[in-house]
């Protein structure tokens, strides 16, 4: 297995916990259905450690709701399909493909829930799904991106690698702003990962780029 990146937080993003009716509702369906054994959902990361990590048998939830699209997230949670190709913290072991499904109401009750989980580094209206020739050279070459992660072209060839989760349909499925704030504040969401940090290599400006460009991906 390939050496996950250590890295320390040197800052803590803070929960913001919705107050919305359903939230409670949805806490207790995420509960009654042992999701919680898989995903932990009280931030700021927990990780202190790359065996906190490897231990881990899901990625961690508290800032849902920063992440995703409710849309998408109440139709996966009634039909899941693998977004990782490879079985989580693993390299060899491919995604059985097994994650427990909801019932419509279930989904409904649940998605309320973790869209209220939310991060205060993740700030609205910064980023807008656009192309660029530049962004993806960035994405391709300089990191490159595509080294471990699948991504569609313009006529929907899928191409990239597998040991991190595909960002097909990312679209419909990923925040625009939280990719933003993900590769310009990577330690605060993910203390220990086999992902190099973004901010340094890449200039904020190019961070905004690639981050509109992968949230074109159909």
């Amino acid at each position: 297995m390939r050496r996950f990146a250590i890295r320390v937080s040197i800052g803590a993003a803070m929960l913001v916990m919705s107050t919305a009716p359903g939230f409670a509702a949805g806490d207790a369906v995420f509960k009654g259905k042992n999701c919680n054994s898989c995903h932990y959902t009280t931030g700021p990361a927990q990780e202190k450690s790359i065996a906190d990590q490897m231990a881990k048998k899901g990625p961690e939830l508290w800032y849902a709701g920063s992440k995703f699209q409710n849309d998408w997230l109440v139709a996966w949670l009634q039909d899941p399909k693998p977004i990782r190709p490879m079985k989580y913290n693993s390299l060899t072991e491919k995604n059985a493909g097994d994650h427990p499904k909801l019932s419509a109401g279930e989904a409904g009750e649940v998605a309320g829930f973790l869209m209220g989980l939310t991060s205060d580094v993740v700030k609205a209206g910064v980023i807008k799904a656009k192309y660029s020739p530049k962004a993806k050279l960035v994405f391709t070459k300089k990191m490159p991106c595509s080294g471990c992660h699948k991504y569609p072209d313009k006529r929907g060839n899928v191409s990239g690698g597998l040991s991190g989760p595909t960002l097909e349909g990312a679209s419909t499925r990923l925040n625009p702003d939280w990719i933003y704030a993900y590769l310009a504040n990577t330690k605060t969401f993910k203390p220990f990962r086999d992902m190099p940090d973004f901010a340094g290599p890449l200039s904020d400006s190019d961070m905004k780029k690639v981050s509109a460009f992968v949230a074109n991906f159909k």
